[in-house]
């Protein structure tokens, strides 16, 4: 079955972000992919961490976020892991960074707040998402198009013992939803993404931010889909658009078959 990342360069304006996104689904879409996936903060990169705080959603009313990401896994007939968006909690000055999916139906299938949050500081750039983030503690995983799928988002990927979490029982696909920095992306962002899908036998989508925004900040982008044996599949260096791979159950089969690594580690910890 294909699949998709959506790269985007967000804008300011939470219209024009949901209007891209919906229109890079629907694209994907018509191309054939049963799943796609948008970038973290795909709804919006403001001038200010804190802007995201006038836009945070109920998780129980939904809001005009989650509404337009529902509508268009609905329009396009796909699976849709809505990047993040800002959800509301408790304490008015705090958000969750959460990743919402939807099935072809419009229903949400799962949740999961971003557990490891950014922080970064090398004299020239400084960022602390824990002023205005609230960290979640759960990790999740899905079943769709008879795969299991882990949700991860950004620098969540710096830590493997998430992913180990996630792949019990194993993941056949994770995503990683993100907006790297251009500093981090261009050191590491390659790099994690081959190792997390080597050491997990796995597929890993990862739709990023990718280009130079309004508010100044330069991401990284090279939206990629890996396979199982860390081949990068498909990759989109900057700019808004769909990368799209096919994801082969006979291919991670064989691989899974040929180094049985995971059942090793299984085995090794006492759990099989």
């Amino acid at each position: 079955m294909k699949i998709a990342a959506l790269q985007m360069v967000s804008t300011t304006e939470v219209e024009r972000n949901l209007d891209v996104a919906a229109g890079l689904i629907d694209e994907a879409a018509r191309a054939g992919a049963a799943l796609v996936a948008l970038p973290e903060y795909f709804c919006l990169l403001g001038q200010h961490d804190t802007d995201k705080l006038a836009l945070a959603e109920s998780d129980e009313a939904g809001g005009a976020i989650q509404q337009a990401l529902a509508a268009s896994a609905r329009r396009a007939g796909v699976w849709v892991v809505g990047g993040t968006l800002p959800m509301r909690t408790a304490d008015p000055q705090r958000l969750r960074n959460s990743c919402c999916v939807y099935a072809p139906d419009g229903k949400r299938a799962a949740r999961y707040d971003k557990i490891h949050l950014f922080a970064f500081d090398n004299g020239r750039e400084h960022y602390d998402e824990g002023r205005v983030l609230q960290a979640g503690d759960t990790p999740v995983a899905f079943d769709a198009l008879g795969l299991r799928i882990g949700l991860s988002i950004c620098y969540d990927l710096r830590f493997p013992e998430l992913y180990r979490a996630l792949c019990r029982p194993p993941c056949d696909l994770l995503c990683v939803p993100s907006s790297f920095t251009y500093t981090t992306g261009q050191a590491h962002w390659e790099l994690l993404l081959r190792a997390r899908a080597v050491e997990n036998q796995c597929y890993v989508i990862a739709p990023a931010q990718g280009g130079v925004h309004e508010n100044g900040r330069r991401t990284w982008g090279h939206s990629m889909i890996v396979d199982p044996w860390g081949e990068v599949l498909a990759v989109r260096a900057v700019g808004a658009g769909v990368v799209m791979a096919e994801l082969d159950t006979a291919r991670l089969q064989s691989v899974r078959q040929q180094l049985p690594a995971l059942a090793h580690r299984r085995s090794a910890l006492g759990a099989g």
